[in-house]
């Protein structure tokens, strides 16, 4: 559906980085299997997200959110595939390092 970067806190908090990069698909065309640990939190917008973690080593493996009910969103660095690619919407812009520059082309979506 898309590859977006996310500079909201909630991001910048749940990965110990300047931002967070997810590609999303629709839920039918995903195959969830495997164990995972549910951890609920409050986007900038106070938007629920459910996101699920490997209980071995703690990496966040997919997560939902309530804005988009009908898709799941997948970390790109779990594909650990250099060639995936870039994204192409940055979101909650008022909350990105100065320091941060952004692929050309990109979309940025006003929080």
């Amino acid at each position: 559906m898309r590859i977006s970067m996310c500079h909201c806190l909630a991001c910048q908090r749940r990965t110990g980085s300047a931002f967070g990069m997810q590609a999303r698909w629709p839920k039918d065309r995903v195959d969830v299997t495997g164990r995972y640990t549910e951890y609920v939190r409050s986007s900038d917008a106070g938007e629920e997200r459910t996101f699920r973690f490997c209980p071995g080593c703690g990496a966040t493996v997919f997560w939902t959110t309530e804005g988009w009910p009908d898709s799941i969103a997948v970390p790109i660095g779990g594909f650990a595939d250099s060639s995936f690619p870039q994204p192409t919407v940055s979101v909650y812009g008022s909350r990105r390092y100065p320091w941060l520059s952004l692929p050309d082309g990109i979309e940025e979506e006003h929080d």
